[in-house]
This record gives structure tokens, sequence and C-alpha cells, in this order.
């Protein structure tokens, strides 16, 4: 019960840390606003309407009385009551009361005008509404009813509006003071959350300065170090690579020239395609290490590019279905590079290819299809790994060296999305690309 209860609050709270902050500082604010406006409402503000309200009935409940017991000059009563009183009055002969109710519930200023004629009067009949500054009074007296025109601030206090307003005030004020300390501490974390995920896609990244807070400063530098210290690895494998290479390719070169001078053609023939295979390995290895080390991000229209590369194939069996102008933010060489490597991978094993490309509100998403005999669900985390080939199926092909998946799951990951594989409805193999905008 408390589990879910705490689910429940948990998903009411807001979820940045801005929101979460302005409501920490907000809400004991506007508790405090709150408060002091109910005290202040119903100790001083009700209280002192309520006593005003009972005074002015008083006074009508005296006239009244005095008007009754009075049989000579009654009009002269009537005319020192209005002026003493500031209270237009008259009587009304053979006048019923209206009968339509046009008292407000919700108005304070009625309910205590209504409780404090309950208790005086029988009949009556009040409006508040059809005049700003006046309520029309209705009491009823003998064959007709007295008809008073009271001014309103005989029953109401007119410095409710006024504390209203000095309440309200400084507290939008400290809010707003409060909205631009939080937006200038919340802005060194955004900071870094962008250059983290900037840094995450494999983009290069400006002298990042930290900024805000001492916690979010120390943050900021140790992320600037991890940052220094990935980039110094990167290029040090590079460097050991571009060695590997050299030193390789020397004594792969003299093996080629070797094998020229084999007589047997058949022992010739073999250990050149193991040459061969060795080589290729080595290239692919090398592609797959320095993928996109270099090469810019920039904005490029995906759809496009694909069609550009389904074209360059020339063949008839891969048809496609491409939603137009659809725009990322990446390294477009690395994406022409996985692309290929996933439809190259299709054409090896099947006959027909079915690609699409859609959108989301998140991401891009790309589908190839083929018709090939497929792949063993247990086997479609393997096929990612480098150098992984399976025995059976798609991975029985020996120019395969187990990289192209590996290579174009690394491109995929660099920009931020995720590639999966799935049971084709041609009953062949199915690659889901997901890039993010």
């Amino acid at each position: 019960m408390f589990y879910g209860l705490n689910k429940f609050i948990k998903n009411l709270l807001p979820k940045k840390l801005f929101y979460r902050a302005l409501l920490i500082v907000a809400t004991p604010i506007i508790i405090l606003q709150i408060t002091i406006s109910i005290v202040f409402f119903d100790s001083l503000w009700i209280k002192t309407n309520k006593g005003m309200t009972r005074a002015l009935i008083n006074e009508i409940k005296f006239f009244m009385d005095s008007y009754k017991n009075d049989q000579s000059n009654k009009d002269l009563l009537t005319k020192l009551f209005s002026n003493s009183h500031n209270i237009n009055l008259k009587f009304m002969p053979n006048k019923v009361l209206p009968e339509d109710d046009l008292e407000r519930w919700f108005s304070p200023m009625d309910r205590t005008l209504r409780r404090e004629l309950k208790s005086h009067f029988v009949d009556y009949w009040f409006d508040t509404t059809s005049a700003k500054e006046i309520i029309d009074l209705r009491i009823k007296y003998s064959n007709g009813y007295f008809q008073f025109f009271v001014p309103k601030d005989r029953v109401t206090n007119s410095s409710a509006r006024v504390f209203a307003l000095w309440i309200t005030l400084p507290a939008i004020l400290l809010i707003i003071i409060a909205l631009i300390f939080l937006k200038n501490q919340t802005r060194p974390i955004i900071n870094l959350a962008k250059a983290s995920a900037k840094f995450g896609r494999g983009e290069d990244i400006d002298e990042f300065r930290p900024s805000g807070a001492l916690e979010i400063r120390q943050a900021g530098y140790e992320f600037d170090r991890m940052r220094k210290r990935i980039i110094r690895h990167l290029n040090q494998r590079s460097e050991m690579l571009s060695g590997i290479s050299h030193d390789l390719r020397t004594p792969l070169t003299r093996m080629k020239l070797q094998l020229a001078f084999i007589k047997d053609e058949e022992i010739s023939k073999k250990l050149s395609d193991d040459v061969q295979e060795m080589e290729k390995m080595l290239n692919e290895y090398l592609q797959f290490a320095s993928a996109g080390s270099s090469e810019k991000s920039e904005k490029f229209n995906l759809s496009d590019l694909i069609i550009s590369i389904i074209k360059k194939y020339e063949n008839k069996n891969i048809t496609s279905d491409i939603n137009p102008n659809i725009v990322m933010h990446g390294r477009k060489n690395l994406i022409v590079r996985c692309i290929n490597n996933l439809i190259e991978n299709s054409i090896k094993y099947s006959n027909k290819i079915y690609i699409q490309l859609s959108k989301t509100n998140i991401n891009n998403i790309i589908i190839i299809d083929d018709d090939g005999p497929g792949i063993d669900k247990k086997e479609y985390e393997n096929v990612f790994k480098p150098f992984y080939k399976i025995d059976k199926s798609r991975g029985g092909a020996k120019s395969s060296v187990g990289l192209g998946l590996s290579i174009a799951s690394d491109i995929v990951k660099s920009h931020g999305g995720n590639i999966i594989l799935e049971k084709s409805p041609q009953k062949g193999l199915r690659a889901r690309v997901f890039l993010p905008f």
C-alpha cells in the first residue's frame, strides 16, 4: 500500500531538477501566503464585515420599529434616518417582494447579510450584483415593503483588496527572483549533460569550462579530465594501429612476392587465398578500430542519402519505401558505411531486400528486410561482436571476417542510437536501426 502511494506521489512530482527546486522554493511561500490569507479573512475581514452588517441591520430594525410606533411624523422620521445614515429608502405600498433569488452562495458578503437579516426579519429580499456600489435591500412591512439602497462600504471593508495586493505581489516577486537564481544554477548541469551526450556520440567538443556551484564545477572538472583521458587513449590506439598496419603489410607483401616463385600452382593458390584473407581481415579491423575518429558532424537529408545508396547498387531486387525530407545530425560518411554494410550483408545471403525509412517523435528508423535463411535468435547479440562468425546459416561465407555488423553497430551507437535484429516478415532477417535527430 505504502509502495503504491509512494509511486503515485513520485509520478505527480516533476522530473526535471529545475522544477523540483522551484517546487521546494515556491511551496513554502505559497503555503505561508495561504495561511496568512486564511487567518486574515477569518479573524479580521470576515469578523469586521460581520460587525458592520450587524450594525446596519440593527439600525434598520430600529428605524422600522420607530416607524411602526410613530403615527404622526413618519415622513420626518424617514428623512432623518436617510440623511443621518446615508441610506436612501422609500416605502412601496401594495407591492410584493420579488421571487427570484439573486443571493450568491460563494459570497461572504451575501452569506453574512442573509444571516443577520434572518435573525430579525421574516420576509426580505436583497440584490448585491445589479449595482456596483449599492445593495438593493427590501424588507416586508404591512401591505408593502421598505426599499433600502445601502452603500456596500457599510457592510464590507475595502482594505481587503489592498491587503490581497500587498500579500500577492511580494510572493510573485520572490518566486520570480527564485526562478532567475534557479535558472542560473541549473544551466551548468544542462551544459554538462549536453557536453556528455555530444562526447558520447563521438562529436568534437570545444574546451569545456565548468561553472556553477562548487559541486557542479567538481563534476565538470572530472568529466573534462575523463574526456581528455579517453581522447588520449583513442589517439594512442590509432597510433598503435598505424604501426601494426605498417609492420604487417610489409611481411604480407614479401609473402606475395615469394608466392609468385612457387611452381606448384595448387599450393600457391591456397597460400595466396590465405594471404588475401589475412590482408582483408587486417583492412577491416583497421576500419573498425578507427571508425569516425576524425569526421565532423553535420546536418544532412537522410532520405536522399539512402535513396542514393540504393541507386548505386543497381539491383532490381532491392525495393524501398522512403519517407521524404527526413533530416538528421551526424557523421554522414559513417552513416553511409553503416547502411552499406547492412545492405551488403543482406545481398550475400538473400535474393530480395526491402528498405524502409520512417520517423517518430524521437528517432529516425531504418528497416532492412531480406528473404535469406536468417539467424537463430540466440545469435542476435553475438553477431555484433568483432570477428564473431557462426558456422551455419548466414555465417558460412569464407569472404566474411565477422566485422560488418560490428562496424554498423559501433557507428549507430556512436550516434546515440541502437540497432536490433528481428525475424523478417519475408522469413529472413530484419535489421532495425534507430537514429536520433
